[in-house]
């Protein structure tokens, strides 16, 4: 299926090779000891040696690196998941569905996160909060999302 982008590497930490990540992906297990990341544009694949939370970064080890200057080069690389690497359902799959009220609205194009909950954005720009008040059902065979439509939710232009 492809990678998919979960955050940035903006710094290093200490001196042993430990890098800081940046991360609003929803599902924190793919940081887990021994799973695959890919950096940069060129996704270089790394395996995780340790994992930790430090305020709001995800503090990865790499297999292999363990000195500050060995991970320099990373610093503002973007970092990957390989999507087939992956056996379970994540939110992010929902980029590309179609979704449907009382007719076709739009397809997904982007998910933003916030404190609370998901807001699916779609290709005209939509916003559509992932909670149950306003979806009824997806479809995963056919990729497709009905949604309940209320008043003001949708832009009539």
């Amino acid at each position: 299926m492809g990678y998919i982008n979960i955050g940035k590497i903006v710094n290093t930490h200490g001196i042993k090779g430990e890098v800081r990540i940046l991360s609003s992906f929803s599902d924190k297990s793919i940081f887990n000891v021994s799973n695959i990341l890919y950096i940069g544009n060129n996704k270089e694949k790394m395996k995780i040696t340790s994992y930790r939370v430090h305020k709001n970064y995800d503090m990865v080890t790499f297999e292999g690196i363990n000195d500050i200057n060995d991970v320099l080069k990373y610093k503002s690389e973007d970092v990957f998941i390989n999507r087939d690497d992956i056996d379970k359902f994540i939110i992010e799959d929902l980029i590309g569905y179609e979704v449907y009220g009382n007719s076709y609205i739009g397809k997904v194009k982007e998910l933003i996160s916030n404190i609370k909950y998901v807001i699916l954005v779609l290709d005209n720009n939509t916003m559509i909060p992932y909670i149950d008040e306003f979806i009824l059902n997806i479809d995963n065979d056919n990729k497709k999302i009905y949604i309940k439509e209320i008043e003001g939710l949708i832009n009539e232009d």
